[in-house]
């Protein structure tokens, strides 16, 4: 039987659609800096994708810089600015910024808006956050085409976003600021993105993300996320009717519509992981960019779990393309195999 990915807040399959713009752009032989026929042509298909991503974001007037990933996004917006943030951030975000937002019932608890930083959505637990107006910066990294989110009402200064999460390419993201905004730039060289990011475009990439950044929003326009939340749905109860200890993070929260973070008292999420990946599943005990760090999870104990709860915790996050079956499936193989382990 072919094997089930269930990983998708790690990374996205590639789009078809992303795939075709790769294809096309590798025929674009010219730099977009140089000013002859050929650099011209790259440089148009640079702007095509950069007024794709911000329309797809929601930022028709801002400023898209593209950068290698929502890493050196983070860096970017927030270096030496001394903003706070919670330990609900991504570790991207939490070192450079103080950790002293406190989590109350899941909600990051914000008193200087213009001062903080507050994630869209969890990629651990996919609650999704309330964002205060006027607030500084906003990684919308997990949430962008899962759920509802534009950057001209949302009423944030920055924001940033990773290609792969939404069916783009590794190594491209976006930083969206306002027009004009003075971006302390962290790589220097060339000039390019407007001085705030050096280093020849990575065209192919960009013109990948961008096609699916656009698709992404059709998906969320056409309900398919409808379809995912309602087979997460499905999911958790087949779980929890068969092993009824296990808790449910968030499952009282707004959420992604993709992400279930269940707990497993006794059972250690990285042996879940391996148990269920000989089992032909792919899934993960917390965010991809913190596997194999031995410590339980910052994001579960600022939601109020205790270390041992914490360090069973197993990530499963579905795809527009995942099916009933394969969910059932899933949690089949899970089921067994917690009933083994308790038994034991």
């Amino acid at each position: 039987m072919s094997r089930v990915y269930l990983d998708h807040n790690a990374t996205t399959p590639l789009r078809a659609e992303a795939r075709a713009a790769m294809i096309a752009a590798m025929d674009v032989v010219g730099n977009p800096s140089s000013v002859h026929g050929e650099g011209r042509a790259a440089k148009a298909l640079l702007e095509r994708s950069r007024a794709a991503v911000a329309d797809a974001v929601g930022a028709s007037g801002a400023d898209v810089i593209f950068v290698s990933g929502a890493t050196e996004a983070a860096a970017l917006a927030l270096a030496g600015r001394g903003l706070h943030g919670s330990d609900l951030e991504h570790e991207a975000v939490r070192g450079w910024v103080d950790c002293d937002l406190a989590v109350v019932g899941g909600r990051v608890q914000v008193a200087s808006p213009a001062r903080s930083v507050v994630q869209l959505a969890n990629s651990e637990t996919g609650i999704v956050q309330a964002l205060p107006a006027g607030l500084a910066v906003s990684d919308i990294t997990q949430g962008f085409g899962r759920v509802a989110f534009s950057y001209g009402w949302a009423g944030v200064e920055q924001v940033f976003l990773s290609g792969h999460k939404f069916g783009g390419p590794k190594g491209v993201g976006a930083l969206v600021v306002p027009q004009g905004f003075d971006v302390a730039a962290q790589l220097r060289g060339g000039g390019q993105e407007l001085g705030r990011r050096s280093g020849t475009e990575n065209i192919v990439a960009i013109a990948g993300m961008a096609a699916a950044a656009v698709a992404a929003q059709d998906d969320l326009a056409s309900g398919a996320w409808e379809r995912v939340a309602e087979l997460r749905n499905i999911l958790e109860k087949a779980v929890a009717d068969i092993v009824p200890q296990t808790i449910f993070v968030g499952n009282d929260l707004d959420r992604l519509p993709n992400t279930c973070c269940m707990i497993c008292p006794g059972w250690r999420g990285e042996t879940q992981v391996m148990a269920m990946d000989l089992a032909g599943f792919a899934v993960s005990a917390g965010s991809a960019c913190s596997s194999g760090k031995v410590r339980s999870s910052p994001v579960l104990t600022a939601l109020g779990y205790d270390d041992e709860q914490a360090r069973c915790a197993l990530r499963v996050s579905l795809g527009v393309e995942t099916t009933e079956d394969e969910v059932l499936r899933f949690a089949d193989a899970w089921c067994a195999k917690a009933q083994r382990m308790m038994a034991a």
